[in-house]
């Protein structure tokens, strides 16, 4: 009895401490969720998480008013066989906010090259999510010879993805909820994203809710740049991916269809009642697609490698 009591008392000290200690309670969470998916925090030209093993190297890049946790979870089911290398991109997470810098879709692909520089990582995986989705098939285009395969996660970059009311609305002038102007917006914006959103500790969320308002003016000018960036055009070769929700309420599903166009070598996979986060809504689903995936290219090159 005393043991159950004890526990009690614990949950419920624990409980007001997430809500009166916000940003330690915020920082233990995500120290915890890191280091369980085995991985550190370095700092180079970019805040990046890295799990530091694996003879192939996997880079993820996270979307618009994400950061580099959006990919933690996934990482503990790839980090057993990969190196994987996950950054923050200038403007978001802990990256540096400079408002007279460039973040256009071009710019943050030599920011991730010079980044993969500095590692000494010559050719690698690549997968990114929304905006981060964008950045990865156009470090393919510009950079072939370095992107072994590509992992794209509802992707931006074709007309096709924004056509739907979240940037219908943007467009003719008005609000989107990746842009927080307000501690009480944050909740459109889970809520907007995902679905079937995971647990997430009311630190947390207050924590991020306080930083997209600090971001707010930031990213809107981010946002413009962009909507403003050139779609994707042409043949992309590199072996893809392409994972979409079909219930994506960012970006259009039909963003899906109009992405493969542009890439001969690309699989498809809709992802029923997801929304724009598969990574966090169906994790483990997730990483076995992108596994499967990657044995298929095993089989076709003669490549072995562990199955998850």
């Amino acid at each position: 009895m005393f043991f159950l009591y004890a526990v009690g008392v614990a949950a419920l000290a624990l409980v007001a401490a997430d809500r009166l200690l916000p940003a330690p309670l915020a920082r233990a969470s995500l120290a915890f969720e890191r280091k369980r998916s085995g991985l550190t925090l370095r700092q180079a030209s970019l805040p990046y998480l890295d799990s530091g093993a694996g003879q192939e190297v996997l880079l993820l890049v996270h979307g618009f008013a994400g950061d580099k946790d959006n990919f933690t979870r996934i990482a503990r089911l790839l980090a057993p066989h990969y190196r994987v290398i996950i950054p923050d991109l200038p403007g978001f997470g802990d990256a540096r906010r400079d408002p007279s810098a460039k973040h256009d879709i071009a710019t943050q692909v030599e920011n991730l090259r010079a980044l993969m520089a500095e590692l000494g990582v010559q050719r690698f995986h690549v997968g990114g999510n929304s905006m981060g989705g964008f950045i990865a098939a156009e470090y393919a285009a510009r950079y072939p010879e370095q992107v072994a395969s590509l992992w794209l996660l509802a992707p931006a970059g074709t007309e096709a993805a924004y056509d739907n009311p979240t940037f219908h609305t943007y467009l003719a002038g008005g609000g989107m909820p990746l842009l927080v102007p307000n501690p009480r917006d944050f909740g459109a914006l889970m809520a907007s994203c995902m679905a079937k959103p995971p647990f997430f500790p009311y630190s947390l969320k207050h924590v991020l809710a306080r930083r997209a308002v600090a971001d707010y003016g930031l990213h809107c000018a981010i946002m413009r740049e962009l909507v403003d960036s050139p779609m994707l055009r042409g043949a992309i070769e590199t072996p893809a991916l392409i994972v979409w929700g079909t219930e994506d309420r960012i970006l259009s599903p039909k963003g899906a269809a109009a992405t493969k166009a542009l890439m001969p070598n690309a699989r498809l996979v809709m992802m029923e009642g997801i929304g724009h986060l598969p990574m966090l809504e169906a994790t483990r689903r997730t990483a076995l697609n992108f596994m499967d995936f990657q044995l298929t290219l095993d089989d076709q090159s003669g490549r072995k490698r562990g199955c998850a």
